[in-house]
């Protein structure tokens, strides 16, 4: 098994920055594609950026030129640097792994618990 955690989530005034990360345990062999999702209250879940092993990204138009994702494969680490904040961006920010363990021996998406962003002066 394993299990993704985030951090750095909190509130911040319109225009600043954050740079939340989501670090992974347990039994791992392998990470596949890693992402980052949020949701707004009363909304649907939304990819925001997801980076493939590779590191070909891909980001909701929403988040273009504002927001970067990157990884650090060492440390199972996902992050995501929020510029240029917005409130519309006020939402629960979760992290996505597909992630190969070795027990069990089994590949699938793994989620985090959400890290709260609140855009607000």
């Amino acid at each position: 098994q394993a299990q993704l955690v985030e951090s750095g989530g909190g509130l911040v005034q319109p225009g600043g920055s954050l740079r939340l990360s989501c670090a992974a345990s347990g039994s791992i062999f392998r990470i596949n594609t890693m992402g980052w999702y949020r949701q707004a209250p009363g909304q649907e879940r939304e990819l925001v950026a997801s980076i493939t092993r590779g590191d070909s990204t891909n980001s909701a138009d929403s988040v273009k030129g504002r927001f970067t994702i990157s990884r650090d494969n060492a440390k199972s680490t996902v992050y995501l640097q929020m510029n240029s904040l917005k409130p519309e961006d006020t939402a629960v920010y979760y992290c996505k792994m597909n992630i190969f363990t070795t027990e069990p021996y089994s590949m699938k998406d793994y989620w985090g618990k959400g890290t709260l962003v609140t855009v607000s002066s």
